[in-house]
């Protein structure tokens, strides 16, 4: 089966984003590891706790692996366990200082490489290109949709 043109370079977009590294290679943390603090922290700011289940949910991995993400961070003195104190069953995933400065240092390094790269091509096109990924997604959305609905018809390659 052939595939189409438009289908192959989308494919080779993605592999090449996936193969960019915008997190520094001093804190080590995988992408999953980075998101897992990004949403800590963003509860964190809002007063609240999260437990592994929710962290699950969020990254969509298992809470299998939630877990065993929690325990490498937890050796590495970056995340930590924290029972309710009102439910000793229910566990909340914190953060220690130390994995604050590291999503820190991680952050300023990604910054420092979109700014760099906001300056070259300048903030026209940096809004033209996430509109256009936003349109692009959401016309893939609704092919998805269309076709298991069997409303788009017979489409080949």
């Amino acid at each position: 089966m052939e595939i189409n043109e438009y289908l192959s370079q989308f494919i080779q977009i993605i592999k090449e984003v996936e193969e960019l590294d915008l997190f520094s290679e001093t804190a080590k943390l995988s992408r999953t590891e980075f998101r897992m603090i990004r949403e800590i922290l963003i509860e964190r700011e809002k007063g609240r706790e999260i437990i592994s289940s929710e962290l699950a949910r969020r990254l969509g991995i298992t809470r299998s692996a939630v877990s065993q993400i929690v325990t490498k961070l937890e050796n590495s003195g970056i995340m930590k366990r924290v029972s309710a104190p009102d439910d000793r069953k229910i566990a909340y995933v914190q953060l220690s200082d130390r994995s604050l400065a590291v999503f820190n240092e991680q952050c300023a390094h990604a910054n420092a490489i979109m700014a760099y790269v906001g300056e070259r091509l300048g903030d026209e096109k940096m809004h033209e290109l996430v509109a256009l990924y936003k349109e692009f997604c959401g016309a893939l959305k609704e092919a998805k949709k269309k076709l298991k609905e069997g409303e788009a018809g017979e489409r080949t390659c």
